[in-house]
C-alpha cells in the first residue's frame, strides 16, 4: 500500500462489481478506508470487501438506493457520522436504458436519469457539507465516451451522462476555494462482464474503431480515478479524462 490516501475515507457507489470494484480496490491499496455501496447483490458486494481486505485495504459495504433521494442521504450521512468525514466521493454507480428514441418508454428514460444523474446529486450534496466543513474533498464522477460522440440506442444514457459532465463542470466552480476539487473520468469500451458476454466477432467490430486495438481494464479506468482523487491533483478540477484508447479525440 502506497499511503498516498492514508487516514482518507472514501464512498465508491457501484462499489460491488466492475469498474466500481476496481476503483475500491486500488483507493484502498493507496491506504483509503473505502465504502462500497451497491443497492442489490449482497455476495457481490462482500466478495468486493473481502478483496479488499485480502490486499490488507479497509473497506465495509454500504446499502442503499442512490437513486431515492432520502435513502441517498441517510446512507451517505451514516457514513459521515460514523467515520467523521468523508474525504474522496466517486459516483460510478449507473445503469443503461438501451433502445432507440422511438422505442424507448419513459420510465426507461426516467430511470436512467434518475440513477446516473440524480443519484450522483443526492450522494454529491451530502458528501459536500463534511467536504467543505474539513476544507479538502475530492469528488469525481464517472461519465462516458457516449456522452460527447454520442451512440445510437443509447440517447437515455448519453443524455444522463451528459448532464454529469455539466453538473460536474458547474459545481467544481462552485466548491474550488472551499478546497474541494470535482472531476470527471469518461471511459470507452471497458472490459465488464457485459462485454464479457459478447461474442468474438461482435468484440472485433467494436475494437476495430478503437485506435488502441483492445479494450479498457478496469484498473486502467481505476488508475485515472485514483490520481483525480489524490493529494496530487489538487490544482486540477472542472476536468473531463478521457480513457477510451483513441476512441475519441
Amino acid at each position: 500500500m502506497s499511503g498516498v490516501l492514508q487516514g482518507q475515507v472514501a464512498l465508491v457507489t457501484g462499489g460491488s462489481r466492475g469498474i466500481g470494484r476496481a476503483i475500491a480496490l486500488r483507493l484502498a491499496a493507496d491506504g483509503a478506508e473505502v465504502v462500497l455501496n451497491y443497492l442489490e447483490n449482497d455476495a457481490a458486494a462482500e466478495e468486493a470487501v473481502q478483496l479488499v481486505q485480502a490486499a490488507n485495504g479497509v473497506a465495509t459495504r454500504a446499502r442503499f438506493d442512490i437513486a431515492d433521494a432520502e435513502g441517498a442521504r441517510a446512507g451517505v450521512q451514516s457514513i459521515v457520522d460514523r467515520a467523521g468525514r468523508l474525504d474522496i466521493l466517486v459516483n460510478n454507480a449507473g445503469t443503461t436504458a438501451d433502445a432507440f428514441v422511438l422505442r424507448l418508454k419513459e420510465e426507461e428514460w426516467e430511470r436512467a436519469l434518475r440513477v446516473n444523474l440524480t443519484g450522483a446529486f443526492h450522494c454529491t450534496k451530502v458528501a459536500l457539507r463534511a467536504m467543505i466543513r474539513g476544507r479538502y474533498g475530492r469528488i469525481v464522477n464517472l461519465t462516458s465516451v457516449v456522452a460527447d460522440m454520442g451512440n445510437a440506442g443509447q440517447a437515455a444514457y448519453a443524455a444522463a451522462k451528459a448532464g454529469l459532465v455539466g453538473l460536474t463542470k458547474s459545481l467544481a466552480r462552485e466548491v474550488a476555494s472551499r478546497g474541494v476539487t470535482v472531476n470527471a473520468v469518461a471511459p470507452g469500451f471497458v472490459e465488464t462482464d457485459m462485454t464479457a458476454a459478447l461474442s468474438e466477432e461482435q468484440r472485433a467490430f467494436y475494437t476495430n474503431f478503437i485506435p488502441a486495438g483492445r479494450v479498457a481494464r478496469p484498473e486502467e479506468v481505476a488508475a485515472a480515478v485514483a490520481f483525480l482523487a489524490s493529494p496530487a491533483a489538487g490544482y486540477i478540477t472542472g476536468h473531463v479524462l478521457h480513457v477510451n484508447g483513441g476512441l475519441y479525440m
